[in-house]
């Protein structure tokens, strides 16, 4: 395959690709994370935020949980 025609088709792709316009919404974004309303930074932005904040902790809890039961088992062998 010659040079010339890698050339045009890495462009071809290129442009190709760059058809699809995707709308800039950092503004947006930034005016969300920085309005003053009291909420932490990590639930604003929404419903979604507040379940993976949820499930995090809980994860964390029984988490810690286990690996204290698991260190206190194995601090205590067991009498045979």
């Amino acid at each position: 395959v010659p040079r010339h025609s890698l050339r045009q088709l890495s462009k071809q792709t290129l442009s190709s690709s760059a058809r699809r316009q995707i709308t800039n919404t950092v503004k947006d974004k930034q005016k969300l994370f920085q309005e003053d309303n009291g909420m932490p930074i990590h639930l604003k932005g929404g419903s979604k935020d507040a379940l993976l904040y949820r499930a995090t902790m809980t994860l964390t809890v029984f988490g810690s949980g286990y690996v204290v039961y698991e260190l206190l088992t194995a601090a205590m062998p067991r009498k045979s």
